[in-house]
């Protein structure tokens, strides 16, 4: 019997069915208070530019801390940032509670509320993943990862609709029920029995947050598969805001209406839900390089047949099947950089990753945009495939990814880069581990 299938379920794991629960009602919250926001502006203004505003503050916000959360999670209790982090959180959205409950509340304080949530989610999610590799066994890390993104998938799925109906209800219920979900997220942290970390040296010299922010800068840059999969997540992620925009527009010239657009967005999260569930299954069964040019492949073929098919379910029915197919890479990768990078450089790292895949995402509307000027909305979609392809080639070849041969339960942790004595400035070259 395999190693994997000798460790007891993860829900027998206290301490990560607490982690669980508290992080599954905060991004239900998140997404009820997602659909509530531009909902209140468009309420209260009538202008979707206004409401547009809220998103992009506390898109800003997440981008500005979220090299500086990797740093605090190396550096300070990973519990406290858990626990204290959410608590401030849910005072945000408390002080949002009051403010919908005005007949017109004022735009510039939910601006400022969106864009301090968003400050606070980067700095939260930097303890995430090194906390989260604490708490699970790394023979599960893929399973907790999958199921991970089960609850993001779900979250999102169920929160327009739950979102609506709180609205429905009274204005300011979603934002209540928003600062109760992040009161359960800290309980949840609070509640973990065993040391998040990091463990410090205490002989080590102190160094300043610009050091760390460079050390974890340093560590992506002389790696190349760590390297290589900022980049690859950089470009996707601008791909997908722009194919999600794109796929309005498509559905829109294929003569669907909102009820239809908002039929496909939910079939797309829904095949991204179930490519979530059957993600640990596929990460054992397929070999990572395979499943991850594969992946890329598939949802590059999607975008063409999504261009071309003329009806408005086969759209849907496409873009679910390319959710399905493509979602277990993420799964993969998370599991291969959290088994490949040390505890004390996986909160910056881990933040690098994530810094990177947020830098190019406010392209991809505005790319849509021009494609859709340019080419209208079927040309458009297939405009992406100028990106896509060349993506797809590069991951055939890339030498920086010849680490995906080695199955996940045998990759060593990569050695932390130490800058050159003699030259300042200039970074010593680190090996890869051994293949095998």
């Amino acid at each position: 019997m395999s190693e994997p299938e000798r460790q007891p379920p993860l829900w027998r794991n206290g301490d990560y069915v607490g982690w669980w629960t508290g992080n599954t009602l905060s991004a239900l919250g998140t997404s009820v208070s997602a659909i509530a926001f531009p909902l209140l502006v468009l309420a209260s203004t009538g202008s979707v530019s206004k409401a547009g505003v809220i998103g992009s503050a506390n898109l800003l916000g997440v981008v500005v801390t979220a090299l500086w959360g990797g740093v605090l999670a190396d550096r300070v209790s990973r519990r406290a940032i858990l626990v204290a982090g959410p608590l401030a959180q849910a005072a945000v959205l408390a002080a949002v509670t009051v403010l919908a409950r005005a007949d017109r509340p004022s735009l510039p304080l939910l601006v400022a509320a969106s864009l301090l949530s968003g400050l606070l989610s980067g700095v939260v999610m930097g303890a995430g993943t090194p906390a989260l590799a604490r708490i699970v066994p790394k023979e599960q890390l893929a399973t907790a990862n999958g199921q991970a993104m089960s609850r993001d998938m779900l979250a999102q799925l169920l929160g327009a609709p739950v979102g609506g109906v709180l609205f429905g209800l009274a204005r300011w219920v979603p934002f209540g029920a928003d600062a109760l979900s992040f009161v359960f997220a800290a309980l949840g942290a609070l509640n973990i029995r065993r040391p998040l970390g990091p463990d410090r040296d205490a002989a080590a010299p102190r160094t300043s947050v610009l050091a760390d922010v460079s050390a974890g800068l340093r560590f992506v840059r002389v790696q190349p598969f760590v390297r290589f999969v900022v980049v690859m997540a950089s470009v996707l992620n601008m791909v997908a805001q722009a194919f999600l925009l794109l796929l309005i527009a498509l559905v829109a010239h294929r003569g669907g209406g909102p009820t239809a657009i908002g039929l496909v967005s939910a079939t797309t999260v829904a095949g991204g839900f179930a490519g979530s569930l059957v993600a640990p299954a596929v990460a054992r069964r397929f070999r990572a390089r395979v499943l991850l040019c594969g992946a890329v492949w598939i949802f590059t073929l999607g975008l063409a047949v999504t261009a071309l098919v003329p009806q408005v379910w086969e759209i849907a029915l496409v873009v679910c099947l390319t959710q399905v197919a493509t979602v277990p890479v993420n799964v993969v990768l998370t599991t291969y950089l959290m088994r490949l990078v040390p505890d004390g450089m996986l909160g910056r790292v881990a933040a690098v990753n994530r810094f990177g895949a947020y830098a190019l995402e406010w392209c991809g509307p505005l790319l849509a945009g021009l494609f859709v000027a340019l080419f209208g909305a079927p040309g458009g979609m297939l405009a992406l495939l100028v990106v896509m392809v060349p993506l797809a080639v590069a991951l055939m070849v890339a030498p920086a990814l010849a680490i995906l041969g080695t199955p996940v339960g045998e990759v060593a942790e990569l050695a932390v880069p130490e800058p050159a004595k003699s030259a300042p400035g200039v970074v010593a070259a680190v090996p890869h581990p051994a293949q095998g």
